[in-house]
């Protein structure tokens, strides 16, 4: 039986109807129409579908949709603001953080999330707390220095030739592709 229900992401309200086992994966993704949240493993471990609800970090992959009523929902989609990319999103661009891009939406949810707890967090933490999102095609250094370079303050701010890159990273979080392909 579905039911009906409004979804606040990115600081917009979304009336849906949905049925109760949703996943809030499917929900942002078919429902509202925000495709940046990715599906990696659907069991919670790798980190692909990471979001952030009432500043938790969360597997969209095992989150029920109706238990996220009445909360903010935050996904990648939200995070650029008026055409100007994130920090974090500029950051990966910058330092090589991000590569085929299913990780990559989850990891900058999951370095927002922990910079939003720990504004100045050491390498150290930065690492213990991203060891939860899996990446196939970085080998983790370069996440390491996207992050690392946003609590340095090292980050360029948005220059004209940045234009085409920030063009593929916002093309990255709004692909349609939806779940990995283990076999790559």
């Amino acid at each position: 039986m579905k039911r009906d229900m409004v979804l606040n992401v990115n600081g917009e309200e979304h009336d849906i109807e949905i049925e109760p086992n949703r996943l809030l994966l499917e929900a942002l993704r078919e429902d509202v129409g925000l495709t940046g949240t990715k599906e990696g493993c659907s069991i919670g471990v790798c980190g692909a579908c990471s979001v952030i609800v009432d500043d938790r970090l969360v597997s969209a992959c095992l989150t029920l949709a109706v238990t996220c009523e009445g909360k903010r929902i935050e996904t990648i989609e939200g995070l650029a603001r008026e055409g100007e990319l994130h920090p974090l999103q500029r950051s990966f661009v910058q330092y090589g953080g991000l590569q085929c891009g299913i990780c990559t939406p989850g990891q900058i949810m999951a370095a927002k999330a922990l910079l939003d707890q720990v504004p100045n967090p050491t390498p150290d933490q930065v690492k213990e707390w991203m060891s939860a999102n899996l990446c196939r095609c970085t080998g983790y250094y370069k996440i390491l220095e996207s992050v690392m370079a946003v609590v340095e303050g090292k980050v360029e701010t948005k220059k004209s030739d940045d234009a085409v890159r920030e063009a593929r990273i916002q093309s990255l979080y709004q692909s349609d592709t939806y779940k990995s392909d283990a076999s790559d």
